[in-house]
């Protein structure tokens, strides 16, 4: 029998919220079971699909605002990211140095601002 994870553990190894979790499976989004207490399991095989669906593992937000980077000042242990997304529209990020040297950023390549509540988190 393949292995299950409870609907807890399938959201924070999809890194999604429970609720989201559950309203994936209302529409459909996620295949889930039940177990002998009625408690809502998720097959591996499920989680595993959807990870690498995504393609941002461990990264959940609603709202993405692709555009161009403008601006990378980097100041010590942080930097700020300005991306054009639609002139005059522009989102700026607070991030660290690592991120913008990990990520590569340089003034005029493509980005995505992912906005999540008041955090944007800057993606390639």
């Amino acid at each position: 029998m393949p292995r299950s994870y409870t609907a807890r553990e399938a959201a924070q190894r999809l890194g999604i919220s429970l609720d989201t979790l559950r309203r994936w499976d209302r529409d459909g989004r996620i295949a889930t079971g039940r177990d002998a207490r009625n408690r809502r399991v998720v097959p591996a095989a499920e989680v595993e699909r959807l990870s690498a669906a995504s393609g941002h593992a461990g990264l959940s937000a609603r709202n993405r605002f692709v555009g161009t980077v403008s601006r990378v000042e980097v100041d010590g242990l942080m930097a700020q990211v300005e991306i054009v997304v639609t002139e005059p529209t522009r989102v700026v990020a607070l991030v660290t140095r690592d991120a913008v040297e990990e990520l590569g950023l340089k003034v005029g390549m493509p980005a995505t601002a992912r906005v999540k509540s008041t955090s944007v988190m800057v993606e390639q």
